[in-house]
């Protein structure tokens, strides 16, 4: 499973950050700072979470 986030929806909501920090990283001003990341196993509930927590649909999930 991969988790993608569209740089030009996020508007630093930081919601994805706060339910799995380590795997949503956030740039010096609190925006997204992955495009594309691989989803480590045990993870893809916070990815999902993620997903459907981002007011601006900004994250998208795809699996392999």
């Amino acid at each position: 499973m991969k988790v993608r986030v569209d740089q030009s929806l996020c508007t630093g909501h930081a919601r994805c950050n706060a339910i799995d920090p380590d795997l949503f990283l956030l740039d010096d001003v609190g925006y997204s700072s992955i495009d594309t990341v691989e989803v480590p196993p045990g993870l893809e509930d916070h990815a999902r979470q993620a997903e459907a927590n981002c007011p601006e649909h900004a994250i998208s999930i795809e699996v392999d």
